[in-house]
C-alpha cells in the first residue's frame, strides 16, 4: 500500500467516523473515539480489499473511494447500532439500590402474629 492510499484511507475513515457519530447524537450514542477508530480500520480494510481485487490503489480512483466509504460506513453503522450506552438509573425510572428494611419493625410468623 502506498503512502497516498494510506492517507486517503485515514481521511475517509475519520470523516465517515465523525459523520457516523452524528447519526445518533445524544447520551445513548456510541462515543466519538469508537466511531472514528472503526471508520479508520474499515477504510484501511477497504483499501486492502480493493488492492486484492485488482484496483490500482497507487493512483486516486473513484472505485477505491467507493470501496473505502462502503466498508467504513457499514462498520460505523454497525458500531453505532450495537454500542449504545446503558441508560442512567434515573432515566430508567427506578433506583439502583433498594432501601433497607425498617429496623424497628418486628418480624411476624407465618400467621402474621408478631414474634
Amino acid at each position: 500500500m502506498t503512502g497516498n492510499a494510506l492517507v486517503h484511507a485515514l481521511a475517509v475513515g475519520v470523516v465517515v467516523g465523525v459523520l457516523g457519530r452524528l447519526v445518533l447524537p445524544g447520551r445513548a450514542a456510541a462515543p466519538v473515539w469508537l466511531t472514528v477508530a472503526v471508520g479508520l480500520g474499515a477504510a484501511l480494510l477497504g483499501t486492502i480489499t480493493a488492492r486484492l481485487v485488482g484496483v490500482d490503489v497507487a493512483a486516486p480512483s473513484v472505485l477505491r473511494l467507493v470501496v473505502q466509504v462502503s466498508f467504513a460506513a457499514t462498520a460505523v453503522v454497525l458500531a453505532v447500532a450495537t454500542a449504545a450506552r446503558a441508560p442512567h438509573p434515573s432515566e430508567r425510572g427506578g433506583t439502583r439500590w433498594r432501601p433497607a428494611a425498617d429496623p424497628t419493625s418486628v418480624p411476624a410468623d407465618q400467621e402474621g402474629n408478631p414474634r
